[in-house]
């Protein structure tokens, strides 16, 4: 077998200087690909320079049609991909940091040397770069993004990354040490510090990234083209894609435990599903989850709903599914969800005919069941209400975690001017959480997805994740001033509802909270805090992961773990000190906590059953407001 000719070595057609344009050409392709040229990669021909102007006249026709497309639609532009945004925030940024300092740029090109000096040793002729039992160069810092070993392979991408994680690294330390900063304004910088640092990572960009350059060998380009076709997408859509939507359908394959819609309202539908049991439990279940995602992250799929195995273990569940936000729904606040989730009460006490139900507020939704329980205590009508579980849910919010970094008055100004026609657009705040996780939530899509090309998976929960909710302007506004930014939930009588005073203190409703180890979105130091406030019977437990695998985490999988603590701590760290640690799910440890609190069982029959004999419902689970986009 031949060797593939080598065009910098052959004359091209035409006159002398495009032969010479060409061979230079030629030869800065093949010094470029150098690193690749140990993968199989042959010399370039004038077939491969074809191929990639073929590539990049496809690049150019796609990135032209989106282009017209949104001259001629230009309201479809998303603030989300707002360039000027995120310039005026980088601009700012820098404005604050002592980058520009004379001292500083010296103190960080003289360890920066030293630090190029120290990795380029580990490539130097004879140096093994190992050490006993493991070859290969060890360079000085890890992070995961640069975990594949084409980041060592070559010097070149070595110097690139350990740089890298050398400024990210010192200009995080920048921020620790700068003075005349208010606690929330560094808390501030530290964030915007770690969302640039991340975005400015080299594993976001094809030239310094190795292995997207050999998988451009590899595929002549076509990642290329297919990650084009993703991020395209992306921008007429307005938001990241992480998995492949088209593989689930609401009813079939996600959100399908059997049941129905039997009480609508145009706030929020109620459905009540299917026993799985002969036998029940009296007091029935009413689960308010957040109306900022969709409801059924508890019911997934038969494996992860936690609906679908609260009814094997003999519960009547309800599940509120509120309406996504449009225009009719401009004159909401927060009022008219504490209503709601009274309401919703009521209506399932009157339908089953029993004195009071077990509620679940997951997030929002159990910051909200805070306010109806004071609220209920008020009138007098705490009875109603027989347990309240709490799902990573804060009351407390001195310590949200990196939300806060959302919270002035500036940026309320500007979450004002997204929300157009009386709702905020649910992608703004998707935007909003994955920055939370820029690194896993952003730029792994960026890589995999645009850069590398690769297809999305199909995933139930990051499905979930994308399937956003528009918010009512009003109560969101509302929401993120008196509760994030002046915290008024836990000042006695701050805040009131239909003329009644909010009181957490009155709150003696047995109840059990659940928080997330690893949560960003409601720290637990945060949703512990629940703990200093209510005055009932109360179990804390501490779950391995976050804020979303920490509570969808049936038995079956024996993922994570659990933490509980019956010596009645003051403190979180008194709790983790003297934690029992349990393996696995906590769902069991509620579910024999919630029979605990009322233990009597009638049959699963009559209204029991939803849409038996004489039974007028409105429609199936999961109904209609799920659906609406």
């Amino acid at each position: 077998m031949t060797d593939s000719p080598n065009p910098s070595a052959q004359p091209a057609a035409g006159s002398a200087s495009a032969a010479s344009a060409f061979e230079d050409q030629m030869k800065l392709a093949e010094a470029f690909f150098a690193p690749f040229a140990g993968t199989g990669a042959a010399a370039f021909t004038p077939d491969d320079i074809a191929r990639w102007t073929e590539v990049g006249t496809r690049l150019q026709a796609l990135w032209m049609q989106y282009q017209a497309e949104q001259l001629s639609r230009p309201e479809t532009l998303s603030a989300v991909f707002d360039s000027s945004r995120w310039m005026g925030l980088a601009s700012s940024w820098y404005r604050q940091m002592p980058l520009a300092q004379a001292q500083q740029q010296q103190a960080l090109w003289d360890e920066g040397f030293r630090l190029w000096q120290q990795v380029l040793a580990q490539y130097a002729p004879g140096a093994d770069g190992g050490t006993e039992g493991q070859a290969g160069p060890q360079l000085p810092r890890q992070d995961r993004r640069f975990a594949d070993g084409r980041w060592r392979a070559h010097p070149a991408f070595a110097l690139i990354h350990q740089t890298y994680l050398f400024l990210a690294e010192r200009v995080a330390q920048m921020v620790e040490q700068m003075d005349g900063l208010t606690p929330q304004q560094k808390d501030q910088l530290r964030f915007t510090t770690r969302t640039i640092t991340d975005a400015a990572s080299p594993a976001n960009f094809p030239l310094t990234n190795p292995v997207v350059l050999e998988r451009t060998l590899e595929t002549r380009g076509e990642n290329l083209v297919r990650g084009m076709e993703h991020l395209l997408a992306d921008l007429r859509r307005g938001q990241l894609t992480h998995t492949d939507s088209g593989a689930f359908k609401l009813g079939e394959n996600i959100a399908n435990t059997p049941g129905k819609v039997v009480h609508e309202t145009p706030l929020y539908q109620l459905i009540q599903y299917t026993p799985t049991t002969d036998e029940v439990l009296e007091t029935p279940l009413v689960i308010f989850p957040p109306w900022i995602n969709r409801f059924y992250i508890l019911d997934l799929n038969a494996k992860k709903s936690f609906v679908r195995w609260t009814l094997d273990q003999g519960v009547s569940v309800f599940m509120v599914s509120w309406k996504s936000a449009d225009a009719s729904m401009a004159e909401i606040v927060w009022d008219d969800y504490i209503r709601a989730q009274i309401e919703a009460i009521d209506v399932v006490r009157q339908r089953l005919e029993v004195p009071a139900v077990h509620t679940i507020g997951y997030c929002v939704a159990g910051t909200t069941l805070a306010a109806t329980l004071s609220l209920l205590h008020s009138r007098g009508e705490a009875d109603k209400v027989a347990s309240a579980t709490f799902f990573t849910a804060q009351v407390d919010f001195g310590k949200a975690g990196d939300l806060l970094n959302f919270i002035d008055d500036q940026q309320l100004s500007t979450i004002e001017t997204l929300s157009t026609d009386g709702y905020l657009d649910g992608r703004y705040m998707a935007a909003a959480f994955n920055l939370l996780r820029g690194t896993d939530l952003i730029w792994n899509y960026v890589v995999n997805n645009y850069l590398l090309g690769e297809d999305y998976p199909a995933f139930d929960l990051l499905h979930w994740n994308g399937d956003v909710t528009n918010l009512p302007a009003k109560w969101h506004r509302q929401y993120l001033r008196d509760l994030y930014r002046d915290n008024k939930l836990v000042q006695p009588g701050a805040l009131t509802i239909d003329g009644e005073a909010i009181d957490l203190g009155q709150v003696r409703t047995p109840t059990y909270v659940q928080a997330g180890k690893e949560d960003h979105i409601a720290p637990a130091e945060s949703v512990w805090k629940i703990t200093e406030h209510f005055n009932g019977p109360l179990r804390f437990v501490l779950a391995g992961s976050g804020h979303i695998a920490g509570v969808v985490n049936p038995p079956s999988s024996g993922k994570y773990q659990y933490w509980t603590n019956d010596q009645s701590p003051a403190t979180l760290e008194a709790f983790r000190e003297g934690a029992s640690e349990h393996k696995g799910s906590w769902w069991p440890d509620w579910i024999e906590w919630l029979r605990g609190q009322a233990p009597a069982t009638v049959a699963a029959t009559g209204r029991r059953v939803p849409g038996g004999a004489g039974d007028q419902v409105i429609e199936d689970a999961p109904g209609r407001y799920v659906m609406a986009r």
